[in-house]
């Protein structure tokens, strides 16, 4: 059902984050607290912090650290964070977009100005790359004990855009409308998503070559390293194929 380019993107970001669980482990903390400070610590009547203590239990973060995170986002003086997003291109026109939740952006954007700079890019205006992304509903699941056949029917009842199987994982794709729908479908089937969210899916893509690839990963580390760094979503479509 689903281009083969858009689920390579997906999935290499989940490995390149599963390599890096620490840093894991701190952006879901940092989401869990921009959650509560955005609808309570109640996530019953909280959406995104309900959205973020999934993720974090798919990431396997112990209990104990999502309840900590909940207790000092709730506290007197909890700590305050500004979302933002960048969008730039890196060598060979490379497109980036990245999503921030920072104390302190002026610091944000100029280690993303930097980053760009020392890397052979540029960072982009607002909206530079609306054409190259959209916004879509992804799940990611374990594929162990799905019907390949009924699952994907429940899905595309349910509004799913596209379903993909391997020997691991189910991706799923909707739209932005439909991923309450999905979500609700997976809960009445008592499955339980590995990690879920609106992500930046590319429509164009772009092909990187031996000579293009170390300039390319190297300023996709830099980013991703970056404390004040949620997400990052690329346009790379042969990225697997070169690892």
């Amino acid at each position: 059902m689903a281009g083969h380019s858009k689920f390579a993107n997906i999935k290499h970001r989940k490995g390149a984050q599963d390599k890096k669980r620490g840093k894991v482990f701190t952006k879901l903390i940092k989401e869990i607290m921009v959650g509560v400070k955005e609808g309570g610590p109640d996530p019953d009547a909280n959406p995104r912090l309900r959205l973020a203590i999934q993720n974090a239990k798919g990431a396997n973060m112990p209990k104990d650290n999502v309840d900590r995170a909940i207790k000092k986002a709730s506290g007197e003086g909890g700590q305050n964070y500004i979302e933002n997003t960048y969008e730039g291109y890196g060598v060979d026109g490379i497109a980036f977009f990245i999503e921030c939740a920072t104390d302190n952006n002026t610091r944000t954007v100029a280690n993303i100005r930097s980053y760009f700079n020392k890397h052979g890019g540029n960072l982009g205006k607002d909206g530079c790359l609306e054409f190259i992304f959209n916004r879509k509903g992804v799940f990611i699941l374990n594929s162990s004990g799905l019907d390949e056949d009924d699952f994907t029917m429940d899905m595309i009842d349910a509004g799913a855009e596209d379903v993909e199987f391997d020997e691991e994982f189910v991706n799923i794709i909707c739209e932005v409308e439909d991923f309450g729908n999905i979500s609700k479908k997976l809960a009445e089937l008592q499955v339980e998503p590995i990690e879920a969210g609106l992500q930046r899916i590319p429509i164009t893509f772009k092909q990187l070559t031996s000579d293009t690839m170390p300039a390319f990963t190297k300023l996709l580390d830099v980013i991703e390293d970056d404390d004040d760094v949620q997400k990052v979503y690329h346009n790379v479509e042969n990225l697997e194929d070169m690892e």
